[in-house]
């Protein structure tokens, strides 16, 4: 019935659990409890990623259809062994000078976000009080360009990123994209990250011009593969390996191996459409998790 509660324990927390019935992906049936379910059997390799990590949360507690709001601050009602984390804001659209950051370092705090219909969950490229241990770039294709043309210039990326000694991981967005991710030193500012990542992108225009483009303008993206090295600004966010995606049914930021890139530059998956949760749970228990190398600091940039 509406309403409803369940009272869990989670590694010797107490939560409620609500309206575990509660369709919040339509066009699949696919309820808050299959959410909840979800992010509990993935925590093992989800939670490494958000660890340290100031999170951003994008709540739908309607469903996938039914509006959505960015979630940066930690509610009124967050349980006081939910760690949060006091940082500066600045820019804030709400005028405010710091905001209090959930951190999700273990799998109570997961589950409680996930009964919150926290469905997205994006993170930074750094750690708090670090610098960035992460270069991210993201693969966005203009259409008529698809996810195929994303594989090719991701292997673009991959080859021109090794001659500086700089490993690339990849993975989906969970939806029409994808992303490189790599691990670098933590010892240099978001300013030089980023400074390096967009001079990447500019050499790969000016090499690939019919293919990619580094520049925002959304005029030029037509046909062509957008690498966003402004992810890397200290203000920005990228949705974390494993979270679930908005769509009309559900959808994972899935990590990928490079074989897989290969085949979808040559038309196969994962040109067709994005990974789903089963799909996910399965591919971590065969693979394991394929971006526990960005856990380990790389090199400077």
């Amino acid at each position: 019935m509406p309403g409803e509660r369940l009272r869990v324990e989670v590694q010797g927390r107490s939560l409620d659990l609500s309206n575990l019935d509660k369709v919040l992906y339509p066009a699949a049936g696919f309820t808050k409890g299959e959410v909840i379910d979800y992010y509990t059997r993935i925590a093992p390799v989800l939670l490494p990623h958000l660890a340290d990590r100031a999170l951003t949360r994008i709540r739908y507690p309607n469903g996938v259809d039914g509006g959505s709001f960015f979630e940066k601050n930690a509610p009124a009602a967050t349980p006081d062994w939910v760690r949060v984390a006091t940082l500066p804001a600045p820019g804030s659209s709400k005028g405010r000078e710091t905001i209090d950051y959930v951190v999700a370092d273990d799998l109570p705090t997961l589950v409680w976000l996930a009964n919150l219909a926290a469905l997205e969950l994006h993170t930074p490229q750094w750690r708090i009080g670090e610098h960035p241990d992460l270069l991210v770039v993201d693969l966005d294709p203009g259409s008529p360009a698809t996810l195929r043309q994303c594989c090719r210039v991701a292997l673009l990326l991959r080859d021109r990123l090794a001659r500086d000694g700089v490993q690339a991981y990849p993975k989906t967005s969970g939806k029409k994209g994808m992303q490189l991710c790599c691990p670098v030193a933590g010892t240099q500012s978001a300013d030089v990250v980023s400074g390096y990542a967009r001079r990447v992108a500019q050499e790969l225009e000016q090499a690939h011009p019919q293919l990619i483009v580094s520049r925002m303008a959304k005029n030029l993206r037509p046909g062509k593969i957008f690498i966003d090295w402004s992810q890397n600004n200290a203000a920005k966010t990228t949705v974390a390996p494993y979270s679930l995606r908005a769509q009309p049914t559900p959808a994972v930021s899935a990590p990928l191996t490079w074989d897989e890139v290969e085949a979808g530059a040559a038309g196969k998956r994962p040109a067709t459409r994005p990974y789903t949760p089963a799909e996910v749970l399965d591919r971590a228990d065969h693979h394991g998790d394929l971006l526990a190398d960005l856990l380990t600091p790389g090199p400077e940039v």
